[in-house]
């Protein structure tokens, strides 16, 4: 593994860098005020509107400093995003709640298109009862993966980032970190369809070997609790992994995570195109479950791909 280096400079330079980046983060955690807007913001992620571009310039000199040093990042495939309009990006989670194939995809992103190209991502509803989610991310463009949100984001002509997969990707066991699972959720494909958005898949390579994932043990969890014992169990997520990472040791649970300094490939696969869209094209099921099939192929060919370039 390699050892990773930054240089700080000076001590009065760290003061005065650490200084500036809390100065940054207060407009982020809500420390500091910024408007009055902001103040009263509920951050439920049921609005488009919390959406801060100033929030995303905070965060871009942290997402930076993983990208070049810890994670070491590499990335391709980007000509395959539109210049312009409404797009599906649909990614394969990875990593547990630190997620950073995520933050190292935004970071690539704002520093390609800029901070005000619309951009959204859906979050979990479990993520919203959480401030330390909440809060940033509705700032970051998070929004609630709902229906009506996903449809609110793209009529703006927006890009919007999902994981049909949520906690079930996420916290996939390591034995099937090559593999694309998107826990069958087809949403995403009628969303496309009714939506008339070209869906680009992502995929990438390291990220979920930033913490070892042992197992999901949520089916005998949930059993063991309807017999009585006192597991806390969130039944919104349908997880509960064991696994070996930090800062915990063995992790017990979806609980959030610090990723292994392991690199990172990410790529941006080129888009998946349907021969029909529209209402009737969503409400076939047979032919939903095809373009499900197609985009599942065609992310796991690609994954397959840099896992090739990998060993070579």
């Amino acid at each position: 593994m390699n050892t990773f280096r930054h240089n700080w400079g000076s001590n009065d330079q760290i003061s005065q860098q650490l200084s500036d980046l809390l100065e940054k983060i207060g407009i982020v955690t809500g420390t500091k005020s910024h408007s009055a807007t902001t103040s009263k913001s509920r951050f439920d992620g049921w609005s488009l509107s919390e959406r801060n571009p100033e929030a995303i310039k905070a965060w871009m000199p942290i997402w930076k400093w993983f990208y070049h040093n810890y994670f070491q990042v590499q990335t391709d495939g980007w000509h395959h995003i539109p210049s312009t309009g409404k797009v599906l990006l649909v990614g394969s989670h990875n990593g547990g709640l630190a997620s950073p194939d995520t933050s190292m995809f935004l970071y690539d992103w704002f520093s390609r298109f800029g901070y005000e190209r619309l951009a959204y991502a859906l979050m979990h509803p479990s993520a919203w009862q959480t401030p330390i989610f909440a809060r940033p991310g509705s700032q970051v463009g998070a929004i609630i993966a709902h229906p009506k949100m996903a449809r609110a984001a793209l009529s703006k002509d927006a890009a919007l980032l999902v994981y049909p997969g949520g906690a079930e990707d996420l916290f996939r066991p390591y034995a099937m970190r090559n593999q694309i699972h998107l826990a069958n959720n087809k949403a995403f494909i009628k969303l496309a369809l009714i939506e008339s958005a070209p869906i680009v898949p992502l995929v990438s390579r390291g990220a979920h070997e930033t913490l070892i994932i042992l197992t999901d043990l949520y089916s005998q969890v949930k059993q063991l609790q309807e017999w009585g014992f006192p597991w806390s169990l969130d039944g919104n997520t349908g997880v509960f992994p064991i696994f070996l990472g930090l800062p915990w040791g063995v992790g017990i649970g979806p609980i959030p995570n610090f990723p292994f300094p392991v690199q990172i490939h990410t790529r941006v696969c080129a888009p998946v195109v349907f021969e029909r869209y529209g209402r009737s094209a969503a409400r076939d099921r047979d032919y939903v479950d095809a373009c499900y099939q197609r985009v599942c192929s065609h992310m796991q060919a690609e994954l397959d791909d840099l896992i090739e370039q990998s060993h070579g």
